[in-house]
């Protein structure tokens, strides 16, 4: 593998994807020791600095001319496993549940036909750029899974923190959809024209 692959950058974005697993087992420990917010709170500060990296590492590789093809490969896939790993925990704990999953399907919906279009596109050489719009979608994405997998524990320090969390997840499935079909809207063309 090339130096590239190992660059400042990149490491952050292996680090996320480290983190997924991880959050998964400070869940699975906090149904199995005693009951107690601290695995809770583990999680939440494991997926904190996983989230702060997504922004740093495309930072970093811009300022310091580090993009790599293997950043650019994982970086949107680091992401993906990130959001939908805490989604799927959210529901299985039922921090969301009825109603609310509705905001959880429409985001991981979204996330795989966007992928699906950029991988459909990448083959007929036609790059779709991340738009300003989607890098706000991400940041109120990860802003209220934040807060919901503080959920119980955090509405002991700050009241409504799981109603906040939730508030914020159906802001960000409403902008995933606006993004998702403004994407399926620029690859369009594209697939008509072929």
């Amino acid at each position: 593998m090339s130096k590239r692959a190992f660059n400042l950058p990149n490491m952050l974005t292996y680090a996320r994807i480290l983190a997924v697993p991880l959050i998964v087992l400070c869940f699975y420990m906090e149904g199995r020791v005693r009951p107690t917010d601290w695995w809770r709170w583990v999680a939440v500060g494991i997926f904190v600095v996983a989230s702060i990296t997504d922004y740093f590492d495309g930072y970093i590789a811009r300022i310091w001319e580090q993009t790599s093809n293997i950043g650019k490969m994982l970086d949107p896939i680091a992401d993906k496993l990130l959001v939908s790993a805490a989604l799927l925990l959210l529901a299985y704990d039922r921090t969301i549940d009825k109603w609310t999953l509705w905001a959880a399907i429409i985001i991981l919906c979204r996330e795989i036909l966007v992928s699906g279009l950029r991988e459909y596109l990448a083959a007929l050489k036609v790059s779709v750029p991340v738009t300003q719009l989607s890098k706000w979608k991400t940041t109120i994405q990860l802003v209220a899974i934040g807060f919901l997998l503080a959920g119980p524990a955090g509405d002991q320090i700050l009241p409504y923190t799981t109603e906040i969390g939730i508030a914020l997840l159906w802001v960000s499935a409403i902008v995933t959809l606006y993004t998702g079909y403004d994407y399926f809207r620029a690859g369009l063309k594209h697939i008509i024209n072929e």
